[in-house]
């Protein structure tokens, strides 16, 4: 059986380092795993979602996105800090996803940001939101400034390290496929 691996990045920038975080990690948990993997950003989700009420609203593009991210078996989700937190629309797409559409599930979290100062966002904000959905936030979160970057590529070798201790924590969730990665 095939297990999903989706990834959202919640930025509307193109290119982003946030996009180019979870790409790189799910490129990596699905080298690992076996996953079949798939990343967005809200470019992707478009303009319908800032009108959008409720996931019918959503036109085609927003609403398979969505139905990605909540169908999905493991997600790995990445925001930029804007002002010590997540950015509005990211708030809001993740909004329209009913709670009981990610219980469970295993979340990987990410954020990005200028400097050292926004570390924390991922325990102080991305946390506390997926617990709310009663989700499984792993025990290793990853934040990436802009000195890990070069290029839009991950460059940083104890970000890489720290990546790799994260990807790793799957293997609870998927120990067949750990199993077989190892193997």
């Amino acid at each position: 059986m095939t297990r999903k691996l989706v990834g959202l990045a919640g930025s509307y920038n193109r290119p982003s380092k946030t996009f180019a975080l979870v790409q790189h990690i799910a490129a990596i948990a699905v080298d690992r795993y076996g996953f079949e993997g798939e990343v967005y950003d809200l470019t992707d989700v478009g303009p319908s979602l800032g009108h959008a009420q409720r996931q019918a609203d959503l036109d085609a593009n927003a609403a398979k996105v969505l139905a990605a991210v909540v169908e999905a078996d493991v997600l790995i989700i990445g925001s930029p800090t804007y002002k010590g937190s997540y950015p509005g629309l990211f708030k809001h797409f993740i909004d329209l996803i009913d709670p009981e559409q990610l219980r469970a599930k295993p979340i990987l979290i990410t954020a990005t940001g200028g400097g050292d100062r926004h570390a924390l966002m991922v325990e102080h904000q991305l946390r506390p939101l997926f617990g709310f959905f009663m989700a499984h936030t792993l025990p290793t979160a990853v934040y990436a400034s802009d000195r890990d970057f070069a290029d839009y590529r991950v460059v940083s070798e104890p970000l890489q390290q720290r990546i790799g201790f994260a990807v790793e924590e799957l293997a609870a969730f998927f120990p067949d496929r750990a199993l077989a990665a190892a193997e």
